[in-house]
């Protein structure tokens, strides 16, 4: 039946579809009228005019200069009507050249007229289809001037239409600089004045603070620009107060507080400016409440998390804001994905510093069931959520030994870490790994047999330094008080090809925290002779590779205290004996006019002379030899190392036979 009515549609639409290629402008003009009026209101014969093919002599009749102006108007309305279609027919509109046509023709239309106000709301339709077809639009100065002369001069819905279409084509660096230069911002200001004693317009509004949104996110330059202009006698900051306040339609006040917090963010307000403490803050944790529709509340709470994200200040203000941790506990609870999404980011933010506001996220009545529970939703986003929230959850060192291994959290999120995870959920989740297995973590012994060993040292062989850097730092806080097992299965399955790698790393943090795990590795003196009886040869050179190296004081320190543990082993200290090399190294990092290698090298000396230690008779004498003594009798006689000398004095008390 469906394909008969379809049939007769197409039958009896021929006629006047023929006569749209007529050579008699009178019969174009009554076609194009017809045909308008056939598709306006009904998607089925929408789709019926698009399948015959119709739509190329439409932007035909329509980007033609020549033609009467009513024949061009007629065509662009009726593309307009097929834009405000099914999905699959804006598909199909795209794909025929629609969108370029109408940017083509917005650079000669005549500003003001009705032919420039169709194609704008025509474009404006096709760009409210995800994905639009932004590349049609380009960063042409010309063509963006001549909009935004059109969003502050033309007619109400021109402008409107303009606002939207520029607001979705602003999607990156390129186009915020592009549109500033243009004078995109003093057309969003012009948009945002709200007529006293007026009903404000959200359709009018929404799409103007959209454009600000996007122009500002994470721009400094634009968000300056923005800052200082004005409309009137206020600045856009001005405008952006007023629409915040209860009075005002919700998805006004959240588009406004969106802007506010993009400002913030990006640098041009101050966290304790009065128009973010009392204006954007307060507005967003209201808008959480549960008085609110479920869309708004979890939009509201993931902006609220973006303004909160640094600034302990905010963290705290907004902690205390309207009960908003009830609030969020209650937009967990939603059903859609993006008010968990939302009420988890804000969480992870809220906690992100302060331990008495994890402590009250922590409190706050199951939310570690919801948490867990997160981890293992299958929308993807959400589960990130939930491991930024674990993530600020986990710097909590009292939560690490209570709650987390109440609801044993490392569970699902080791699963999902061995699930083939995204780039941004490794990350995250495998810097929660660092904290989950912290010393003091009970967490540390169940994670092991899961395999975390091997998925760390898969993650220092990835190509980002991030995930490089969190494999490593939790391979170093794994092997903080290890039992010697755990340092050798470390060892054997990160292997020295790759600490070596490692060490070579352009990231210096790396180098830090792989020096790190070495230095947690050679810790107690059973471990230290067990593990240089193994791998001697492999951790000298990594030692002697840092120390001859061009690396920063630091990364010389670090090496220097891992040398300082390898001479407090029993047996390890003869490897350092036999090199002279080093030896000469740590006589020379005595004198050394960086404080901190002075230190790291009285720390290895003081091991290697202490007096109670077997051997430690011969070892004075061979480092006396080598003019160990006399430089430690120059440092006792600096000034400069005054801090030292209590140190500096320990040591010497060792040498009694020589002094």
């Amino acid at each position: 039946m469906q394909q008969f009515t379809v049939f007769m549609d197409i039958e009896s639409s021929r006629s006047y579809i023929d006569e749209l290629y007529s050579s008699d402008a009178v019969k174009v003009m009554e076609a194009l009228v017809t045909l308008k009026n056939s598709v306006i209101g009904s998607n089925r014969q929408k789709s019926s005019v698009i399948s015959q093919g119709v739509v190329p002599r439409l932007l035909q009749l329509m980007s033609e200069e020549s033609l009467d102006p009513n024949i061009r108007l007629e065509a662009t309305i009726t593309i307009g009507s097929l834009a405000k279609g099914t999905p699959e027919n804006i598909d199909s509109l795209i794909e025929k050249g629609t969108a370029t046509a109408l940017v083509e023709m917005l650079k000669t239309v005549p500003l003001g007229s009705k032919l420039a106000e169709a194609a704008l709301c025509a474009l404006r339709s096709i760009f409210s289809h995800k994905p639009a077809p932004v590349d049609a639009l380009p960063a042409d100065m010309r063509l963006l001037t001549r909009l935004t002369q059109i969003a502050r001069e033309d007619s109400q819905e021109a402008r409107t239409s303009v606002i939207r279409v520029l607001a979705v084509w602003c999607s990156g660096t390129v186009e915020q600089e592009a549109l500033t230069c243009a004078g995109a911002c003093s057309a969003a200001a012009a948009m945002l004045v709200v007529p006293p004693r007026s009903v404000p317009s959200p359709s009018r509004l929404v799409p103007a603070l959209e454009l600000l949104a996007a122009m500002c996110f994470k721009n400094p330059n634009v968000a300056q620009v923005a800052l200082n202009t004005r409309h009137g006698d206020k600045s856009i900051p001005e405008l952006l107060m007023c629409l915040v306040s209860r009075d005002k339609p919700l998805v006004v006040a959240l588009k406004a507080a969106k802007c506010l917090t993009f400002l913030q963010r990006a640098g041009a307000l101050p966290a304790d400016d009065s128009r973010i403490v009392f204006g954007a803050l307060p507005c967003l944790a209201r808008l959480c409440t549960k008085e609110n529709t479920e869309d708004i509340r979890a939009s509201a709470a993931e902006v609220l998390a973006y303004l909160t994200e640094v600034d302990t200040s905010l963290q705290r203000l907004a902690a205390i804001s309207n009960h908003l941790m009830s609030s969020l506990a209650d937009i967990v609870n939603c059903q859609s994905a993006a008010a968990k999404q939302g009420a988890f980011k804000c969480f992870a933010s809220l906690g992100a510093n302060d331990e008495d506001i994890r402590k009250m996220i922590i409190e706050t009545h199951g939310l570690m069931v919801h948490v867990v529970n997160g981890l293992n939703n299958p929308d993807p986003c959400v589960s990130l959520a939930a491991v930024r929230c674990l993530h600020s959850l986990s710097r909590s060192v009292q939560q690490l030994r209570t709650t987390f291994q109440d609801h044993a959290v490392w569970k699902p999120l080791m699963q999902l870490l061995n699930d083939s995870p995204g780039p941004e959920l490794l990350n995250v989740g495998s810097s929660t790994l660092c904290n989950l297995l912290l010393e003091f973590s009970p967490a540390k012994e169940p994670m092991l047999d899961q395999g975390a060993v091997e998925m760390l040292c898969n993650l220092t062989k990835m190509s980002d330094p991030a995930l490089r850097l969190n494999g490593i730092w939790a391979l170093m806080n794994m092997a903080f008080q290890a039992e010697q097992k755990v340092k050798q299965r470390i060892l054997c399955c990160l292997g020295t090809e790759q600490m070596f790698r490692l060490l070579g790393d352009s990231d210096t943090r790396v180098i830090m925290k792989m020096l790190g795990l070495l230095r947690n590795l050679l810790s107690t003196r059973q471990h230290i002779d067990a593990i240089m009886s193994e791998y001697s040869s492999q951790v000298m050179q990594a030692v002697i590779v840092v120390l001859e190296g061009s690396y920063p004081a630091e990364v010389k320190e670090q090496a220097l205290c891992i040398l300082g543990n390898i001479g407090d082993g029993e047996k390890s200290k003869d490897l350092i004996m036999a090199n002279e090399d080093v030896l000469r190294k740590l006589v020379d990092y005595l004198a050394h006019p960086e404080s901190k290698l002075q230190e790291a090298a009285l720390f290895v000396a003081g091991n290697l002379v202490w007096r109670g230690e077997a051997g430690a008779a011969a070892r004075q004498q061979r480092l006396a030899e080598l003019g160990l003594l006399r430089a430690l009798k120059l440092l006792r006689a600096s000034h400069h190392a005054a801090h030292l000398h209590d140190k500096v004095k320990t040591a010497l008390a060792q040498f009694n036979e020589f002094t």
